[in-house]
């Protein structure tokens, strides 16, 4: 429902004629019909791929660090692309956007990698306080790097609408190149349900199970990194999704991999997707950046989780 009300409304409202002969009987040189399969469609596949990778990030990072406000948003990974990508617009205009997304894949492995050898410098057992004060910090640094050299190189204004996130720029060529990675990096995650399940449990328990817990947080973290490395390089910078969704899937479906891993898939693609759609529509003809959306919902969920249970942050 949510993808036929995206591709029919935006800055222009189209008929359902239009937009049904847009997917069965296309025809070129229809305007509508060459906006709605060319432009919408494409934003639209782009915002539930990443809604869905986001999510599943946000998720995975919780179950990893059992801290209940992580998100790779907040803890700086997206920011860590991020700065990769500006690296990149800013000394390598023409990049192919496949090199351009393995370089936000890498800023997102090297901004995980500090948070996390923060957090554990003088624990074996890392503190979820440690670990939310670590990502922002990493996060401000990236963030005041990036616009730094954005200001430097008179990119700021091309960048402002990036950094606050939007999939207006989604394209079909872009889909065929990063789409089949996030399908893939999202359905090693749910062949991963079960073992993650076992993270809830206390290291010595799971490892009398047989099981390796350095493997399971390890191929969990390269499929975050990757998640929200293609994430950022797609539509920029954006927050709380991985935050917010997986809370919402765990109060609908029980604690359950098996089950909210789905769901959160499902959620996350409708929450990007609706965001899209909201940003579309709210000010036409002009576009305001999905992420700003995100984030009105996003900020006041942050500030409920963390008067629920401070003992977490």
């Amino acid at each position: 429902m949510l993808l036929l009300l995206s591709v029919r409304y935006g800055a222009n409202q189209n008929s359902d004629a239009t937009v049904f002969n847009s997917f069965f009987h296309y025809d070129s040189s229809n305007v509508d019909q060459r906006i709605i399969r060319d432009i919408r469609l494409p934003r639209v596949i782009g915002a539930m791929l990443i809604g869905a990778a986001l999510a599943v990030s946000g998720g995975l990072m919780q179950s990893v660090t059992k801290n209940p406000m992580a998100d790779s948003g907040l803890l700086g990974i997206n920011a860590g692309a991020a700065f990769m990508l500006t690296l990149c617009f800013t000394f390598f205009p023409k990049m192919s956007t496949l090199n351009t997304t393995v370089f936000s894949v890498i800023g997102a492995g090297i901004a995980a990698s500090l948070v996390f050898s923060i957090s554990s410098m003088k624990k074996s057992q890392m503190s979820p306080t440690i670990l939310v004060l670590s990502g922002m910090a990493i996060s401000a640094f990236f963030t005041a790097i990036s616009e730094g050299i954005a200001l430097v190189a008179h990119l700021k204004q091309d960048l402002a609408f990036w950094h606050f996130g939007g999939v207006s720029a989604v394209s079909w060529a872009q889909l065929y190149r990063l789409g089949p990675w996030i399908i893939i990096g999202l359905i090693v995650v749910m062949f991963m349900a079960s073992n993650l399940n076992l993270l809830t449990l206390s290291d010595d328990t799971i490892k009398s199970l047989g099981k390796n817990t350095m493997a399971i947080r390890l191929i969990s973290l390269i499929c975050v990194v990757v998640l929200s490395g293609i994430s950022v390089s797609l539509v920029g910078a954006v927050a709380f999704v991985g935050l917010i969704i997986p809370h919402i899937a765990k109060f609908l479906v029980g604690t359950n991999n098996k089950k909210v891993i789905p769901m959160t898939i499902i959620l996350g693609a409708d929450l990007t997707v609706l965001a899209d759609l909201i940003a579309r529509t709210i000010n036409p003809p002009n576009e305001t950046p999905f992420g700003i959306i995100i984030s009105l919902v996003g900020v006041p969920f942050f500030i409920y989780l963390a008067r629920k249970d401070s003992s977490q942050i």
